[in-house]
Order: C-alpha cells, then structure tokens, then sequence
C-alpha cells in the first residue's frame, strides 16, 4: 500500500508533496530589530533538505508590541522584507512549500519597553503586568498591521499564511470569555469575541488574495472551567471556513499557565472531531514522533496534514527515515544518496 504521509496535497494554488509540516516554533535568535540571522539561514532550509513538505515559520509579530519575546522574528516594517525573502528561496530550493504564522503576543509579550495590551485588563499570571485594554480604534490599528503583515507575505513570496489564533496570544485572548470581559461589539457571547478574528481574516484576506492558501491555528481547549471547549472550537472553526480560511491548524492549551497531561497524539482527537463535523481540511500536532502514528492518524481521516515539532528539532531527516520505515521510495538529495541504503 502506498504510504498515504508521502502523498501530495493540493490547497488552492499550492500543492505540498507529502503530507508533513514542520510546526511553527520560536526560535528567539532573530536581531533586536526582528530580522533573521545567520540561525535562521540554517534551521529552515536544513529541514527542506530533510524531506518536509511544508515548513512554517514561527511566530512572526506584526508589530513591536507583539512580539512574545526581543528575539522575535518581525514583519511590520518593510525592513523584514529581504531577511524572510533569503529564508523561503534557501527552502525553495530544496523542495519545499513555505508558510509564514502571522502573530501578536498580546498579553503574553515580555519585551522590555513595550506597551502591554490585551482585550481586557487581565493579567496572565500574579508575576505578569497587566495589560491596558485595547480601545476600538487600536483594534482597528493592529487589523491593519496583520493585513499589512499578509501584504508582506506575499511579497517575500511565501506560499502560505497562517494566522496565529492559539497558545494564549491576542487573538486567543478575544475568544476566550476567561480574558474577553469587553462589554462592546467584541465581548460577550461567542459570536462578538469571534468578531475580532473574522476581522483579521478579511484584513489578510483582501491582501494575501482569494488564490493563496490561507491557515488559522486555534487552540481547541482552555483546558479550564468555563473557557474554551472544542464545541466552541468547532464554531470557532466553521466561523473561519466561511471568512475563507482553507485550513485549520489544530493545537491547544496556552491561555493560563496549568499543565496538561500529554501523551503521543494528545491533540488529534481535536482535530477529527472539527473535520469529522465541518468536512474540511485539518492540520495535527502533539508528540507525534513516528511514521506509524502519522499513517494512522491520516488512513483514519483524522487530519489532512501532520505538523512535526521537537521530533523535527530532534531530527531534521525525519522524512526521509520515515519513508523508509513505510518501505516508500522517495527522492533523496543527490548529495546523500551514498547513505540511503
């Protein structure tokens, strides 16, 4: 049987060869500023020389103030351009698709300086400060930066753009009722807190283009009494497909700072349980490290794609490991073809 992890999915006008994404992940190596450095230069395209088909870049704030950490890659200013355009050609050249996470720290940013802002003024923790609450009108401003952000997307020539709605950042923050207190058009019942994130995805949108795909990760659980459950979540989601997002991203957790219990595959139920009801395409993550778990997760149509984080960090071949452990042939890089057998 051919192996369903090495088959090519096609996403408007993008076509990835197989069927794993390298998960966004915080490098915090990029300048003060928010460029990419020499790290950079190597993480990404050594993971395209590895074999995956979708590489997404990590967090990239759209503007200052969110980013999470100084180290943060940055796309708000024209600046950015030239660093992130060097990163998606050394990828490009080596075969795969490249995808950008469009992100605000919100109440989570820890830079020195900055203006900490929320939708409400709630803090994450007792050591954390506390943020001012967003008026309407610097609403409107940061719609425009993660529009401006998409602009720039597309000018670096990146395949991709995902929107950052999980892991306690600002859009999250809205759609949670335990750190959405708003009593305007963007707090209240679902369908107000999911306002701010309908209008972002316009925003993107109307600059990214109707034939570009378009990604939105949310985090499926709170994993608290009275936040977000994956009922929600699969409101949230089908709010989102209508917006035009083609693809959710599927993770969890993150709003407030417990533990959850994780185990391999923690997070799939999630995932085939928004594209069990809604019918659409839906990436996977959570400690999923071997090949066997990936084909299971895909034979049973549980996910789309299957997005790789520390196993990738472990080992940037997992790909072409994997191929082999499935018995599928795949095209190695001429240079490494003395160690395929």
């Amino acid at each position: 049987m051919v192996a369903l992890l090495f088959q090519p999915l096609m996403i408007k006008n993008m076509t990835i060869k197989n069927r794993i994404m390298m998960s966004p992940m915080c490098m915090y190596s990029a300048t003060l500023d928010g460029k990419p450095t020499n790290w950079h230069f190597i993480h990404y395209p050594t993971r395209a020389i590895g074999g995956v088909g979708l590489i997404m870049l990590e967090a990239t704030a759209v503007e200052p103030r969110g980013r999470i950490s100084n180290r943060d890659l940055g796309i708000w200013d024209d600046k950015h351009i030239d660093g992130l355009r060097r990163i998606v050609d050394l990828c490009h050249e080596n075969g795969s698709k490249v995808g950008i996470q469009l992100a605000h720290a919100g109440r989570k940013c820890v830079v020195p300086g900055e203006k900490i802002v929320a939708p409400s003024s709630i803090p994450f923790n007792s050591d954390s400060p506390t943020p001012e609450e967003l008026t309407e009108e610097e609403i409107e401003k940061i719609i425009k930066a993660f529009a401006d952000g998409a602009r720039r997307a597309k000018e670096i020539g990146l395949d991709v753009v995902e929107i950052h709605g999980a892991h306690g950042y600002l859009i999250h923050e809205f759609l949670s009722p335990l750190t959405n207190s708003r009593s305007d058009q963007y707090g209240g019942p679902l369908e107000n807190r999911m306002l701010f994130l309908r209008k972002v995805i316009r925003s993107v949108k109307r600059e990214w283009g109707e034939e570009r795909p378009l990604f939105l990760r949310l985090s499926a659980s709170d994993y608290a009494k009275g936040g977000i459950t994956i009922e929600d979540t699969i409101s949230i989601a089908e709010a989102a497909y209508e917006e035009g997002v083609d693809l959710i991203d599927v993770s969890s957790g993150g709003l407030l700072p417990i533990t959850v219990p994780v185990y391999p595959g923690y997070q799939v139920g999630f995932s085939e349980a928004i594209k069990k009801k809604l019918n659409q395409p839906t990436a996977t993550v959570g400690l999923i490290t071997t090949p066997e778990l990936a084909e299971e997760i895909l034979f049973n149509g549980r996910a789309d794609l299957i997005a790789l984080g520390r196993e990738l960090l472990r080992n940037p071949y997992w790909p072409l490991e994997a191929a082999r452990m499935l018995n599928h042939e795949i095209q190695w890089p001429e240079q490494y073809n003395r160690a395929k057998k």
